[in-house]
């Protein structure tokens, strides 16, 4: 990594050369962002493969299966003042690392928070740190010690942490927890094959919480058209949390419902419908809502599909627009934040990162909500416990996941407050075009687009001013101005 110094005339000075270095062998990085933490201090975040051990290169040799590859993302400090004009390679400063298991998406420094946000495929745990979550027994799973004297009953029934039933088509899961829990702690998150159910509860109960983060299901689900339901059961001390899974592969029988049963004893399936018979007239409400158009159950459900994509989707094609990310926040000291939020690691589909170049402080994301982006805005919140960041829904770019899910051949997904763009990769004899997708306001039916050629492949984008956005292909250096 060379640091220069530019000149308004005349040629740029190198005052710097660093390695990352590994004291046998130079590593080669990646640099992600530069962000300048003090006048006087830069920051470099950098990533960087690494192999779990030394003897998995010949595994992959011998036995033909893929390597476990992991990746570090390092944070290099570069004291500015220090730099000076040499030929010698100077080792890097490295502040702190983490491991993951993909390189990072996006990377940005808050300033106000002084922390530094990560966003990838995976969580970034420090170096040394299994990815498994920790596990703590429940109440009931720990094993009282006897006095002298006294027998205890080792023959209690367990009670299972849910309960399950299946059709050819479907996957019934009803997961009991206390009446008074609020419906805004309950997040569940559905993916194509993964299952997220998180319950932010501190009121006391002998019955275990839920706390699956992208668990991987036993198969495959639509998760367009897989929902939940809470029934408090006021009258009652528990209420009954629903989840109605949409197999992927109608007909396929499922043996349970997650992969692996490693964290959780298997829970057998529930031949006996009319124990669930709550769950199924639950289930005959909506399917008549969603049949006849009427909202006759009071839930809100409207009038099922929306006019823009009937008879069009495809729904395998949209269930795999955006990527998968989780985010991991880490302070300048290398730690996690105190003010991390406990939803922070739970994985979602995003769609867009803000366009590098453009200005830190509009930190926002947009995440997949069915056929829209929903834009994710990072602000403050005033809590008894100080203040905290908490990201805030802000608007929405109508349709987004729609449309981009026709776009085969998307290289990067940037957007700006007002618009999103879709720039092509322009690889195998493609377009190579940047659609633009702006904005409209609520009460608005049109949105306006744009689509510009842009031209061979493209290797990278970013903002250097207001309006100006420059697209580095292969062969030439493309401005766009005036967006």
């Amino acid at each position: 990594m060379y640091a220069l110094q530019i000149r308004e005339s005349g040629p740029s000075e190198v005052l710097g050369t660093f390695a990352l270095s590994d004291m046998a062998t130079r590593l080669p990085f990646r640099i992600h962002s530069t962000h300048r933490v003090s006048p006087t201090t830069a920051v470099v975040i950098l990533s960087s493969l690494c192999y779990s051990t030394r003897d998995e290169p010949k595994t992959q040799q011998t036995t033909g299966k893929p390597a476990q590859v992991d990746f570090d993302i390092s944070a290099v400090k570069i004291e500015l003042l220090t730099l000076q004009s040499s030929k010698d390679i100077h080792p890097l400063n490295v502040l702190w690392s983490r491991r993951g298991q993909d390189a990072p998406i996006y990377t940005a420094y808050h300033e106000s928070s002084k922390s530094f946000l990560l966003i990838g495929g995976s969580n970034y745990l420090p170096i040394g740190h299994a990815h498994l979550p920790s596990y703590e027994p429940a109440p009931d799973e720990i094993a009282p010690i006897p006095r002298a004297g006294e027998v205890l009953e080792t023959d209690a029934p367990k009670h299972p942490p849910y309960s399950w039933t299946q059709t050819s088509d479907s996957v019934t899961v009803a997961i009991p927890l206390p009446s008074s829990t609020p419906k805004h702690t309950i997040k569940v998150t559905f993916a194509p094959e993964t299952l997220t159910v998180l319950i932010e509860n501190d009121i006391p109960t002998s019955l275990p919480l839920p706390h699956y983060s992208a668990k991987r299901l036993w198969d495959g689900i639509s998760p367009s058209t897989s929902y939940w339901t809470w029934d408090r059961e006021a009258e009652h001390t528990f209420g009954l949390l629903t989840l109605y899974l949409d197999k992927k592969h109608e007909g396929t029988r499922w043996s349970q419902v997650f992969a692996s049963a490693a964290e959780d004893s298997e829970v057998p399936e529930t031949l006996d419908p009319s124990e669930l018979w709550h769950i199924r007239e639950s289930l005959e409400k909506y399917t008549t809502t969603l049949r006849e158009g009427d909202d006759a159950s009071g839930l809100g459900l409207g009038k099922g599909m929306p006019s823009l994509a009937e008879g069009e989707i495809d729904i395998e094609v949209d269930e795999s627009v955006g990527k998968s990310a989780c985010i991991t926040w880490v302070g300048e000291d290398g730690l996690a934040p105190r003010w991390q939020g406990p939803f922070e690691n739970v994985a979602f589909q995003l769609l867009s990162v803000p366009l590098p170049g453009s200005s830190p402080s509009d930190l926002s994301l947009v995440v997949k909500n069915n056929f829209d982006g929903t834009v994710y805005a990072l602000g403050f919140q005033e809590t008894e416990g100080g203040t905290i960041l908490q990201w805030t829904h802000t608007s929405t770019f109508s349709a987004l996941a729609f449309v981009l899910a026709s776009k085969q051949d998307t290289r990067f997904t940037y957007h700006v407050p007002n618009a999103v763009f879709a720039f092509e990769g322009g690889i195998q004899g493609r377009g190579g075009n940047v659609y633009i997708y702006r904005a409209a306001p609520i009460n608005d039916k049109w949105a306006k687009q744009a689509i510009l050629k842009i031209g061979g492949a493209l290797l990278g984008v970013g903002a250097v001013k207001a309006g100006v956005v420059l697209c580095l292909t292969e062969e030439e250096l493309v401005s766009i101005r005036n967006l």
